[in-house]
């Protein structure tokens, strides 16, 4: 048997622990399911829970779809404390008075941070410069100029709030830093604040999907509970594949498929076979980009 067919194939949606890397449960799920090739979407920091991602097998060669999708999170914040990480793990730098509170104030507050921004990565973020994570500068002691980067708040929700402390609901796209902007609202309701509690809710495509508990992986017994690798890709045009079209593209041959949507496209074999993803440029012809191995060889007997 080909041992990349063996191996599992597919993504796991992981409810991260806190007081866990994202590194760290990743490692204990490829533990759990003897080792395979693994990785996550989208870091969480220690102090977060909520969905992680996890893409196993050759599922992680549509990691970067995932990576591109919007995210759902639920945040607490504590006003008139600003820390050094931005979050209730690091140090204070800066302490502020926190004006009364109100609904109205705090909408205000939100309407100013919704929709497209530019919003500078903070120094403590797993980015890095000339292969150096910028955490790990952050904690020698520098700081480096980080570019800005285009983003969208798409909601902000308020939940409810005390004297000094604000919940709320965002939805946001990619490349979004919630202590970054739970930063730029304690300045908007003319104080300082920090993130106290992060839950992410959702990545997209998988907004209303189940997770898992690295408990409930523990105690489980029989085949993990994996979503089909072409979930991740669902929002891409399909493409059916005769028996030899397949063969030819595993192959590594171009083929003709008239009619076929340009751009990017989920191919699939005989008996829906997901197969990986491919292109299709004017004139009908469809390159592969990315395939599975398992799929490849399957197509070849």
């Amino acid at each position: 048997m080909n041992p990349e067919a063996a191996e599992p194939c597919g993504i796991l949606l992981l409810d991260k622990p806190p007081g866990m890397s994202s590194n760290a449960a990743l490692q204990r799920v490829r533990r759990l399911l003897g080792r395979p090739k693994a990785g996550h979407t989208g870091s969480l920091d220690p102090l977060a829970t909520g969905m992680l991602p996890i893409c196993i097998g050759e599922a992680t060669k549509l990691a970067g779809a995932l990576l591109a999708g919007a995210k759902g999170y639920t945040f607490q914040m504590r006003l008139g404390e600003r820390t050094a990480t931005g979050d209730a793990e690091g140090q204070v730098i800066e302490r502020a008075a926190v004006p009364p509170l109100d609904a109205a104030r705090i909408e205000t507050a939100f309407a100013s941070q919704r929709g497209r921004q530019q919003q500078i990565p903070p120094m403590y973020s797993a980015l890095k410069r000339q292969g150096q994570p910028l955490y790990k500068l952050a904690r020698q002691g520098h700081e480096v100029e980080r570019a800005p980067r285009e983003i969208t708040i798409y909601t902000l929700e308020l939940l409810d709030f005390t004297h000094d402390s604000v919940r709320a609901r965002v939805s946001c796209s990619k490349g979004t830093y919630i202590r970054t902007l739970v930063e730029q609202l304690g300045v908007a309701l003319g104080s300082c604040a920090h993130v106290t509690a992060l839950r992410r809710d959702y990545v997209e495509p998988f907004r209303d999907a189940p997770m898992h508990t690295l408990a409930e992986l523990e105690a489980r017994a029989g085949a993990p509970p994996l979503l089909a690798a072409d979930v991740a890709v669902g929002h891409l045009p399909a493409l059916e594949l005769s028996a030899s079209q397949a063969r030819a593209l595993g192959y590594g041959q171009e083929i003709m498929a008239a009619g076929a949507p340009l751009g990017e496209l989920r191919l699939y074999g005989p008996g829906r076979l997901f197969m990986g993803l491919g292109r299709a440029v004017e004139g009908g012809v469809v390159r592969s980009s990315r395939l599975f191995a398992a799929a490849i060889a399957q197509s070849r007997n």
